[in-house]
């Protein structure tokens, strides 16, 4: 909660299948309450890179052979993810840049996989999204 309320945001380094056996929706709620604003993983349990999106949360793939491990990253580094500058010209499974403050760069895929979960991230997420939709109608 520091990290939040000194205004950074988090992100986690996650290892392979990241949110297998979790309680799903909460296992996505808890890190967007803690101000997780991206998670990279070697891979991710199917419905909860889904449940991720829903919150807002930027899914991101190492490439393969490589993890936090083998990039000699600790998680103390900070790291600016090169997103497009609008959400319009991100394209699902599309590979990004990631830098550190140290000066590692790694590229990773993004794991929006459809054009509805790059809307439900442009709005902050799912319940944002209804929410703008809702009120449009």
């Amino acid at each position: 909660m520091r990290y939040k309320s000194e205004g950074h945001a988090t992100i986690i380094l996650a290892g392979a299948e990241y949110g297998s056996g979790s309680s799903r929706d909460w296992a996505a709620k808890g890190p967007m309450l803690l101000g997780v604003k991206a998670v990279i993983a070697k891979s991710f349990e199917r419905i909860h890179r889904s449940n991720l999106v829903g919150m807002g949360i930027i899914p991101l793939c190492f490439k393969t052979g490589e993890d936090a491990d083998t990039l000699g990253l600790t998680g103390e580094e900070r790291y600016t993810i090169d997103l497009p500058s609008s959400v319009g010209e991100i394209k699902p499974g599309q590979d990004v840049t990631v830098v550190t403050d140290n000066g590692k760069s790694f590229v990773c895929t993004l794991r929006f996989d459809t054009e509805v979960e790059l809307a439900y991230f442009d709005h902050g997420g799912i319940l944002q999204y209804v929410i703008r939709n809702l009120i449009k109608s």
